[in-house]
């Protein structure tokens, strides 16, 4: 393990991941589907450089977020029609998550689940994007390319824990709003 802050370890874990996270928003826009081998990736990012970048302790307690997410996500699958892909994307995405964090990500994810699904409904009413991406099937379907918000909160967390200025303003933030 290599002795990195906090901050270090997840600027890391986000120039890594973010490539990944681009392949999953327009996997799922072009055909609603994150492929597995996308998910593979992500995993393989944790894997590889948390084992490096990571104490073994924390880094092995992430598996049980894995897991939970995992089993959470299989049961949303069943019964709420969420996506087999995105209950798999969220369960690798939340090996990188705190599970002090929890409390943050669900408003989170919430914001992001509204604002990604207003804005892709705006945006395939548009002629000019949907005759720009004819091929999408995200346009045509009734359901929504959640990969797009999941991405979009995770990436943002990503941010949160990277870049010191942020994550002060976000604690700040919720602070405020406890009063």
């Amino acid at each position: 393990m290599l002795n990195l802050t906090v901050f270090q370890v997840y600027q890391v874990f986000l120039v890594l991941c973010l490539p990944i996270c681009a392949w999953v928003v327009w996997s799922d826009l072009k055909t609603m589907k994150i492929p597995n081998k996308s998910v593979l990736a992500l995993i393989a990012v944790f894997v590889v450089a948390g084992l490096i970048i990571m104490p073994l302790e924390a880094w092995l307690w992430r598996w049980l977020n894995f897991a939970v997410v995992l089993a959470i996500g299989f049961v949303l699958n069943a019964v709420a029609n969420v996506g087999a892909g995105d209950a798999k994307f969220a369960a690798a995405a939340s090996l990188f998550i705190t599970t002090a964090h929890a409390g943050l990500m669900m408003p989170l994810l919430a914001a992001f689940l509204l604002a990604a699904f207003a804005a892709h409904r705006i945006f395939r009413a548009i002629p000019a994007v949907v005759n720009a991406t004819p091929d999408w099937v995200s346009w045509k379907r009734k359901d929504f390319p959640m990969g797009l918000a999941l991405v979009g909160a995770f990436v943002t967390y990503l941010c949160f824990r990277a870049i010191p200025p942020f994550e002060a303003w976000v604690q700040g933030t919720l602070a405020s709003m406890r009063m």
